[in-house]
Order: C-alpha cells, then sequence, then structure tokens
C-alpha cells in the first residue's frame, strides 16, 4: 500500500470518526425595521454542546461568536454588504463558588450574568435580543434590504478545522432573513 493511499486511509477514518455536527443551529431571527434603527433579535441552540460539559467544568471558557451582516439587494449586481457587526460572549465556570458566568467579551455592553444552572446560563448565551444595527434614516427608503447571521461556538474562542473535527467548536450556517424595506405600502 503507497504512502497516499495510508494518508487517504487515515484522513478517512478521522472524518468518520469526528463527532456529530450540527447541533448548533439559530431557530429565531427577528428584524424590526421600526421608526428609528434596524433591530435584529435571533436565538442560536446548542451553544454547549455535550462535548464542551467536561472542558467547562474544567475551568476552560467557551466562548461565543454572533455575525450579524446588513446587506443592500441591488438588481443585476452583487449585493453590497452596509454593516457588519460582531458579538462574543464567554461562559466560565468557577470551580470554588460551582457557578457558571456569562460575560460580554466583545460587541456589547451587559452586565454579567451568574447562576449555578448550566440551562440558564446557556439560555443568557444563546440569546442575542435588541441589536440595534443602523438609524433607519440612513438607508434608503427606496431600496431592498436583508440581515445575514451566523454563530460559532468553541471551547477557548479557537474555531479552526481541527476542532471542528475534534468537537471543541462548531458553526451554523448563514441565515437570511426575509427581503425589508424601509417604505410601507399597505
Amino acid at each position: 500500500m503507497g504512502g497516499g493511499a495510508v494518508l487517504g486511509a487515515s484522513l478517512a477514518l478521522v472524518l468518520v470518526a469526528a463527532p456529530a455536527a450540527g447541533e448548533l443551529r439559530v431557530t429565531d431571527l427577528w428584524v424590526y425595521l421600526n421608526d428609528f434603527d434596524v433591530t435584529v433579535q435571533m436565538v442560536v441552540i446548542g451553544t454547549v454542546p455535550q462535548t464542551f460539559t467536561e472542558s467547562l467544568q474544567g475551568g476552560v471558557p467557551a466562548k461565543v461568536r454572533f455575525s450579524v451582516e446588513l446587506w443592500h439587494v441591488r438588481r443585476l449586481w452583487p449585493d453590497r454588504l452596509l454593516l457588519a457587526r460582531t458579538i462574543e460572549r464567554q461562559l466560565q465556570y468557577d470551580v470554588l463558588t460551582k457557578a457558571f458566568k456569562v460575560v460580554s467579551v466583545s460587541g456589547e455592553t451587559r452586565d454579567p450574568y451568574s447562576t449555578r444552572d448550566l440551562r440558564d446560563a446557556q439560555r443568557v448565551l444563546s440569546e442575542l435580543r435588541g441589536v440595534k444595527l443602523t438609524p433607519v434614516s440612513q438607508l434608503d427608503p427606496q431600496a431592498l434590504f436583508y440581515v445575514r447571521v451566523r454563530a460559532e461556538t468553541a471551547l477557548n474562542g479557537e474555531n479552526t478545522f481541527l476542532t471542528r473535527i475534534y468537537g471543541e467548536s462548531e458553526e451554523t450556517d448563514w441565515v437570511s432573513s426575509s427581503l425589508l424595506t424601509v417604505t410601507r405600502t399597505q
């Protein structure tokens, strides 16, 4: 058996032995165009997979990164990115107090949240509420827009090909909202 065949067989074995992905998913995406701002809310399921539990309780933090983008639809041309925003949160477990702590790392200002219940910490970690992207007054009233969102979760914040194979990180596909317009017609 040649060296290339052995390498190919071992790579196939690693890919087959990899943990099942797809636990992390965006379940709800709401985009509001009120009179003042473009506001986004979303919920992500599976922010702390079962493969994270042992490492998390050993003191390794888990990070969740939300990517939110506002796109302008242009007919006969590629869509144009108007605004991109990244929000990161971190989940830590304190071995001494036996409490979980959700902290905002970047992209938002919020108070740290502490609880002894992992499910409660997951709820706070996975809900993105009231993210204001841009004032509506800065958008063209006749144009079409949409919002794309994506979520990543990883131990220590490292999301690479190898960490996904070993079950230490996951990411969702991009999820798009329906088309939006600033002017309202009845």
